[in-house]
């Protein structure tokens, strides 16, 4: 499923330090990230008072530029399918 599209693009993971939900995301994400080849940066919005403000209740926030690919828990079927749309 590797592709140059999939291996030049970085996620971004938006979550908190302490927060289960975003433990368990990032190292779902990290148990991908060799099968469909991407890389992703985390950042913790309890940093950053405009990240807080967009996504205090939402975290973890898996996104790609502006786009959304999903919260709460990682979908292993929505990220296929949004590098499907990128390739």
């Amino acid at each position: 499923m590797t592709s140059k599209s999939a291996a030049a693009i970085e996620l971004t993971l938006y979550g908190r330090n302490a927060c289960h939900l975003c433990e368990d995301m990032q190292q779902a994400l990290q148990e991908l990230q060799e099968s469909i080849g991407f890389s992703f940066k985390w950042v913790d919005i309890d940093a950053d008072p405009g990240l807080y403000e967009r996504y205090n209740t939402q975290v973890p926030v898996l996104m790609h530029d502006d786009r959304e690919i999903c919260h709460y828990f990682l979908d292993p079927e929505a990220l296929k399918s949004y590098f499907r749309q990128e390739a």
